[in-house]
């Protein structure tokens, strides 16, 4: 990660805004594909066809060795699942998959938790209040706020909703670097008091990892996949946020699923491709 936080010029801002719509468009597009019987490569497959088609690359794709495009994580597993043939999804999972577009030099990141058909209510229930949580700290990311105030809000929800908060894990600032100063806890961390003061230009990617059963967390033998101790399962939502003196901008969320009539061509152009 960079050790320095960096501020943004207005033209920089705006290469981070086409990186953060393309992040978005794509996990949109992701979406319409989860579904019983896909496999979590295909996805991958999916996602990296789509970003470089719309002009970007894909962020994760060989950083620090990581070997995809995306990172898809089934039920138990919190981040950083490795996309694979052998994971088909079944009915009643659910997946989360975290992604990166990188156009003009800036980063896009963000993070969405799908269900594979039906899902039960409690699971429903960990992805909903784990969106909450992140909109609850989009709210504190206000100019003069600081990295604190985002991390409160987050953990007290968590909490008092009766679900474990990932601390081995957290937000980044970003830029041209995926990962830049500062850390974006999920949680309040004494150590480091208040943490970084929120400023104009700067960019933050805030995602909450929140569990149903315990907040421990182990890591499989490959060296990326984060997994709950328990084995309950996790869900993982996040976006890429743009501090302006008028406070928030959210980058990586486009609501309309696709994107635009551009994106529902083409996911009716390559539905049948899997």
């Amino acid at each position: 990660m960079s050790e320095r936080i960096t501020i943004k010029s207005a033209h920089q801002h705006e290469a981070m805004k086409r990186a953060g719509e393309l992040t978005g468009r794509t996990l949109n597009y992701i979406g319409t594909l989860v579904r019983a019987g896909v496999t979590t490569k295909e996805l991958d497959e999916a996602a990296e066809e789509f970003i470089r088609s719309h002009g970007g690359v894909p962020s994760f794709l060989n950083y620090e060795g990581y070997p995809a495009s995306i990172c898809t994580s089934v039920n138990e597993q919190i981040v950083h699942g490795i996309p694979s043939k052998k994971v088909v999804l079944r009915e009643g999972d659910i997946i989360s998959v975290d992604c990166g577009a990188i156009i003009d030099g800036f980063h896009g990141d963000a993070a969405r938790t799908f269900f594979v058909g039906e899902v039960s209510e409690e699971v429903r229930r960990l992805v909903r209040v784990t969106e909450e949580c992140f909109f609850l700290g989009f709210e504190q990311a206000q100019p003069g706020n600081h990295i604190a105030d985002i991390s409160r809000v987050i953990q007290q929800h968590a909490e008092e909703n009766g679900y474990g908060v990932v601390r081995e894990l957290v937000g980044h600032g970003i830029g041209s670097n995926m990962h830049e100063a500062p850390e974006v806890p999920n949680y309040l961390n004494r150590r480091f008091g208040r943490g970084t003061k929120l400023v104009p230009g700067m960019a933050i990617a805030v995602e909450p990892m929140i569990t149903l059963g315990e907040r421990y967390i182990s890591v499989w033998d490959d060296g990326w996949t984060c997994v709950t101790a328990d084995g309950k399962p996790a869900a993982h939502y996040e976006n890429t946020i743009f501090i302006t003196e008028n406070g928030p901008e959210l980058l990586t969320l486009v609501k309309d699923e696709p994107a635009d009539d551009e994106d529902r061509a083409y996911a009716e152009q390559h539905s049948g491709e899997e």
